[in-house]
């Protein structure tokens, strides 16, 4: 085995492939197919994609499945803590060992292929060791989630039974196109001729419209052939959350919201019934029951049971502290609606803080400016790629040429004279060894500081005990701010 560990296996991988995102499905494939695999596994196969939303309903299915009694195994990515998190069975993480064992398998393909020039990505080892060990494993249901875009995404090399794709929005311009109707196009690469097709985008591209036609696909729109009907119009009593689903195979009553916060996630659940739906009716599920009254029962017992972190997660309470992966415009709306609704709910009268921390290929400025009505307090942080490992990401000092003019303080401009020079004062002042905690203050209402933990010693240390503090902008920023905040809790640490 070249190496004995995961940590080495990823290390490896990183630096194999000179770029970290390297789109196409021809070396995967091949790897694939010498591995003695096909490109179809035995049981059924839906596959996500979509700019917001992927996780959420994968988590959704696998809640649903698990609680019908299937074997289900699941493909995600990025993870938060560990890198297991991205390849589950049953919602349980594979184990390192098992993993380094489908690397060693691959790596051997590989060099049989094509030698040491054959370079996979990260992303692609990751991809191929879940595809291989669900091979292994004899699932009833696999749930691959695409990781970028979909038409030339890793992922795309197995032949789903349904595809689902869960939004549209701008993100990754540089791969994927700067409109809608471009990135519509690479994401409903993953339909397939005659097969359903579920798009959770009311008002998808007509690029996603004429990919589904041109394939002959069963397309399920949200709102046209499939919708949720709130609780105050289902006509349920005594419910401020329960709803309806009505769809084609049949009108679901009085199902219980999903764990996941957000009135959004009835949508992601709608989508994700649907799919499954659609599976048993076509005979390819017989594992979940045909009988509504039962799988409504399996609805109830799963929807309440939902477990994914990062999405608008509270991690800490005096003051709350909530973490979102948000990190691009349209998951900032969401973020935005939350801030809303969870302020309406409790009556809240405090300030509301913001850490934020973003990757250099994002809208900073549109992400900030989406959810900026709701904070009161900004402190942005670094995601150093020389200081921290993380590729693509952006020091504190460079947010300051992307953020939107309505946050800079008075007299601060976005000219490069100006910028630079405020970018070494920040350099100097926020490597300052000297300094517990190298914050630097703009004005009253934004900050700097070098990292994330930074940040939120920062913002700790001026927040009152009823204002409310949202960290996000990655799943690096909620990483870091998860794993600094259960570090205090461990060691009973109090901010000052």
């Amino acid at each position: 085995m070249r190496f004995d560990n995961l940590k080495d296996w990823l290390a490896w991988q990183e630096s194999l492939n000179p770029k970290e995102i390297d789109l196409g499905l021809e070396r995967s494939a091949g790897v694939l197919k010498q591995m003695g695999h096909v490109l179809a596994f035995d049981c059924p196969l839906i596959t996500v994609a979509g700019t917001n939303g992927k996780g959420s309903i994968v988590a959704i299915l696998e809640a649903i499945a698990v609680s019908a009694g299937l074997n289900v195994c699941s493909y995600t990515s990025p993870h938060i803590f560990d890198y297991n998190e991205r390849i589950k069975i049953n919602r349980q993480p594979v184990e390192d060992a098992l993993i380094c064992e489908a690397f060693e398998r691959i790596d051997h393909a590989r060099c049989q292929l094509a030698g040491d020039e054959h370079q996979l990505t990260y992303f692609e080892f990751g991809t191929l060791a879940a595809i291989d060990l669900f091979f292994r494993t004899k699932p009833d249901l696999v749930i691959l989630e695409v990781g970028l875009g979909g038409r030339l995404d890793a992922v795309n090399i197995m032949e789903p039974d349904v595809s689902i794709l869960s939004s549209v929005a701008i993100d990754h311009v540089d791969w994927l196109g700067d409109d809608r109707e471009k990135i519509g196009y690479e994401k409903a690469g993953i339909f397939r001729a005659g097969k359903t097709a579920i798009c959770g985008d009311v008002q998808p591209p007509q690029s996603v419209i004429k990919r589904a036609r041109d394939l002959g696909c069963d397309l399920l729109q949200r709102e046209k052939d499939y919708r949720v009907i709130e609780a105050e119009r289902a006509g349920i009593s005594n419910s401020d959350d329960g709803w309806r689903l009505e769809s084609p195979f049949s009108e679901l009553m009085n199902l219980p919201p999903p764990s996941l916060i957000g009135p959004f996630q009835k949508d992601n659940a709608a989508t994700a019934i649907v799919a499954l739906q659609s599976l048993q009716q076509r005979g390819l599920l017989d594992k979940l029951p045909a009988d509504h009254g039962l799988f409504r029962r399996i609805l109830a017992s799963a929807l309440p049971d939902i477990q994914l972190a990062g999405r608008f997660q509270k991690i800490h309470d005096v003051p709350a502290v909530y973490v979102d992966v948000a990190h691009n415009p349209h998951a900032a709306l969401g973020l935005l609606s939350q801030l809303k609704i969870s302020a309406q709910a409790s009556n809240f009268m405090g300030k509301t803080w913001a850490v934020v921390a973003m990757l250099a290929d994002k809208d900073i400025a549109r992400v900030i400016s989406n959810v900026a009505t709701e904070i009161d307090h900004w402190c942005f942080a670094g995601l150093d790629a020389e200081t921290s490992g993380i590729t693509r990401g952006l020091p504190v000092t460079d947010m300051l040429a992307n953020l939107p003019p309505e946050i800079l303080p008075d007299g601060l401009t976005t000219d490069t004279v100006i910028l630079d020079a405020l970018r070494q004062e920040l350099m100097d002042d926020l490597g300052h060894e000297s300094q517990s905690n190298p914050c630097k203050m703009l004005s009253d209402t934004v900050s700097l500081a070098q990292t994330v933990e930074q940040a939120c010693v920062q913002v700790l240390s001026l927040a009152g005990k009823d204002d409310r503090i949202i960290i996000f902008g990655s799943f690096y920023t909620v990483n870091e701010a998860m794993s600094y905040f259960s570090v205090m809790e461990k060691f009973g640490l109090k901010h000052s």
